[in-house]
């Protein structure tokens, strides 16, 4: 397919000249293939269109918000009939209360809610409000894992100073004897662990939590009087239509919410229980746009939908179908898949592939096929996604697969992680 990408690159040319590097954060597609467009014009459903006109069935949703599908009919009517009477406003619009209500009634450890913006926001809130419930300072976070870009969190620490993280440490994600240690460390200083419902950092395979080691969060928080932190931004209602760590007989204090419970209107929450509530009200977190209300009726609607519809089960069985197809085109053409996560979240990475040379081979076949994937990310489907996207996405596959191995040889690594790479090494 012959995808036109001039108006992209006139785009990225005068972005230059007045943002810094072009383009910023987890958007930026600098650590993409090159043929990968940066800007886009508009979405429907599960497609996206770029700044040339180009199609892509989109398993990014956005990174995570688009959960119905861009542009769902029922949640930007509610949007707009909300936008007819006011958004942001000199206090917040009775909206605030049923919202708050509706996640208290739908997440079983949650007894209280307070909203911001981004997931950043919400998972400093829990932070802040843990250390005021505790009056402690350690914060426990697993090695590799994101929980936002504040100077607490960011994983590229320019502009950050060491101080920034002075009672920030680390233990490996389900390794129960390291989260012991680090619990140990912190003597009678603990005032946190923060936990994400999977382990969906980038680069790697995905991990299921392992119960014992979200029970032995739990317990070391019961002992400690540390408060137990689910970041549940990515995978919130994605995984289950409650906490995602329920299934494990595991209840957090604190959870931090955003992405995909508004449909992609801009809203993120923090939940607590009663163990926290003291701390919670005495801290100080605000924004001019926290409150809006347009974004609290989307999410009142996208609530409802999550609750009334088999969304869930959809986007499962949907994904399913991706993996197994997947691994059997994979196959066919010499390659093995390294599909990890839940179905409806896949990280799709290569085997025997340290540089990512044939992820990123890959991912730019299927670009030019019409499907948006991602070579070191995880992914995500959206409940408009249908079979026929799916068998959409196998036939792509099995062209892009044939024509990866055709110049197999070719191949060779993106530049910036190499750079990455040596950096880290030295």
């Amino acid at each position: 397919m012959d995808m036109s990408r001039g108006q992209d690159a006139a785009l990225r040319a005068r972005a230059l000249k007045v943002i810094p590097n072009g383009m910023y954060g987890h958007e930026s597609v600098r650590m993409l293939p090159d043929s990968f467009p940066q800007f886009f014009s508009k979405a429907e459903g599960a497609y996206i269109w770029d700044a040339d006109g180009n199609r892509y069935l989109d398993y990014m949703c956005a990174y995570g918000p688009s959960l119905f599908g861009y542009r769902d009919a029922r949640v930007d009517a509610a949007a707009q009939a909300q936008a007819a009477l006011g958004d942001t406003l000199t206090g917040p619009s009775p909206l605030m209360v049923e919202l708050a209500e509706t996640l208290v009634d739908m997440v079983d450890h949650a007894d209280w809610a307070m909203f911001c913006k981004n997931g950043t926001d919400a998972t400093t809130m829990a932070m802040s409000s843990a250390r005021a419930q505790t009056g402690k300072r350690i914060v426990l976070v697993a090695k590799g894992a994101y929980h936002g870009a504040a100077p607490w969190c960011t994983p590229i620490p320019a502009g950050t100073v060491a101080e920034d993280r002075a009672h920030v440490r680390t233990y490996a994600y389900n390794d129960v004897a390291s989260l012991e240690a680090a619990v140990s460390d912190a003597g009678d200083d603990l005032a946190a662990i923060f936990a994400s419902p999977f382990r969906h950092d980038a680069f790697i395979d995905q991990e299921a939590p392992e119960p014992a080691y979200a029970s032995r969060a739990r317990e070391l928080c019961d002992k400690t009087g540390a408060m137990l932190v689910v970041d549940e931004v990515r995978a919130g209602f994605r995984l289950a239509r409650g906490s995602s760590w329920s299934e494990l007989g595991v209840q957090p204090d604190l959870s931090a919410w955003g992405k995909c419970f508004a449909n992609g209107h801009p809203i993120s929450a923090l939940l607590g229980s009663d163990s926290c509530r003291e701390g919670a009200g005495s801290i100080y977190a605000t924004g001019s746009f926290w409150l809006s209300a347009v974004p609290m009726a989307a999410a009142i609607e996208t609530l409802r939908i999550v609750r009334e519809s088999d969304y869930l089960e959809h986007m499962v069985r949907l994904g399913g179908r991706l993996r197994s197809g997947l691994d059997a085109a994979a196959k066919k053409h010499g390659f093995t898949l390294r599909q990890t996560g839940p179905v409806q979240m896949p990280q799709i990475m290569f085997a025997d592939d340290p540089d990512f040379r044939v992820g990123y081979g890959w991912a730019e076949e299927m670009l030019e096929r019409g499907i948006y994937v991602h070579p070191w990310h995880n992914m995500f489907l959206c409940a408009a996604m249908t079979d026929a996207d799916i068998d959409l996405t196998l036939n792509a596959a099995d062209d892009a697969f044939a024509a990866l191995a055709a110049r197999r040889g070719d191949l060779a690594p993106h530049p910036i992680l190499v750079a990455l790479a040596a950096a880290t090494a030295g």
